[in-house]
């Protein structure tokens, strides 16, 4: 039985489905030769430390009464700097002006031997190549499939399934917040706003919504996907971006009388990246509705290959990390 030792750095929405996920694939990791030991878990509070592993059951219980898992006033960093273990789940919210806590977790990890996983994008939206440099340089592997559209593979897909091919170019839907706005903008031939409120009601959409709406989450999550798969070196900033608050509901119900619906598709092709409303043909691959993700690659060998998924959700994102923690674990097997 191989022991690996995990940390959990952030344990806000995703970092407690990773616990959830986790206490639900015990047996399943179990059967794999793999003993997975939670010894710390970070929140912006403080954190909870257990060389012998943590009762996760209990560390979600007294997050969800007491707001905070914290028995030790020590940081994410601290845990990653002064307490020995294998695996740094990083978890914590993005930040893109300038990474953020994320960014110090990720450094912290490699300079000390750790292995980086995370769901977070600010960091790899800003300093990708930095990043992936250093962590080769370290010897540690930094695996972030959950940063690009939840529980939808498309990282490992193109680097494991599609393997050999030569990728032409890459198109999707990015974002679960606008693809149900302008879903429901369709359906209830509704103005953006309502829309917009709806979603905010129902959880889908946060109180301020911008980085959503402007295009700009999506243009995160393509810079991750150009620079993994196309080997660039670019910033959100290097994305020409448009979101979803200009279209109104006359504009797409005559596109869709002429059989079309408008859709926020992020696209990389040609060294060039773009986040803007497009018009897509009804039934085609990309016209999914409702808060899913879709990524159609365009392949010299295999060629169009389409797969859709859910965006967003702590469980749904945290099958993606531990998709990655398990490549992680049979890598150094």
């Amino acid at each position: 039985m191989k022991q690996v030792r995990i940390s959990i750095i952030g344990f806000g929405s995703v970092g407690q489905g990773v616990a959830e996920v986790l206490m639900k694939k015990q047996d399943y990791l179990t059967k794999m030769g793999l003993d997975i030991k939670v010894i710390a878990i970070s929140d912006s509070k403080g954190s909870f430390i257990n060389q012998n592993g943590i009762d996760l059951n209990s560390a979600l219980e007294q997050k969800r009464q007491k707001g905070t898992v914290a028995n030790v006033q020590k940081t994410g960093v601290e845990i990653i700097n002064e307490i020995e273990h294998d695996v740094v789940i990083e978890t914590t919210p993005t930040n893109i002006e300038d990474g953020g806590v994320g960014l110090e977790n990720m450094l912290a990890s490699f300079e000390n031997g750790r292995h980086v996983i995370t769901s977070n994008k600010g960091p790899l939206a800003l300093k990708y190549k930095y990043l992936v440099d250093t962590a080769n340089l370290s010897g540690c592997k930094f695996k972030f499939e959950a940063t690009v559209g939840g529980a939808m593979p498309i990282i490992n897909l193109i680097k494991g399934v599609l393997a050999g091919n030569d990728i032409l170019s890459i198109q999707g839907i990015l974002n679960g917040t606008c693809n149900y706005i302008l879903t429901r903008m369709l359906e209830e031939e509704a103005s953006y706003e309502q829309m917009l409120a709806e979603a905010q009601e129902r959880g889908i959409a946060e109180t301020d919504p911008t980085y959503d709406v402007e295009g700009i989450d999506a243009a995160c999550k393509l810079v991750i996907l150009a620079n993994s798969v196309f080997d660039m070196d670019s910033t959100y900033k290097d994305v020409d971006s448009v979101g979803i608050t200009k279209i109104t509901p006359e504009s797409m119900l005559l596109a869709y009388n002429d059989g079309y619906v408008t859709k926020l598709i992020g696209e990389v092709r040609n060294g060039k990246l773009s986040v803007g409303p497009r018009l897509v043909p009804v039934g085609h691959p990309l016209s999914v509705g409702d808060t899913l993700n879709v990524a159609s690659v365009q392949t010299d060998l295999a060629g169009p290959v389409t797969i859709t998924g859910r965006g967003a959700g702590s469980i749904e994102t945290a099958s993606a990390i531990l998709s990655d923690l398990i490549a992680i674990c049979n890598n150094d097997n």
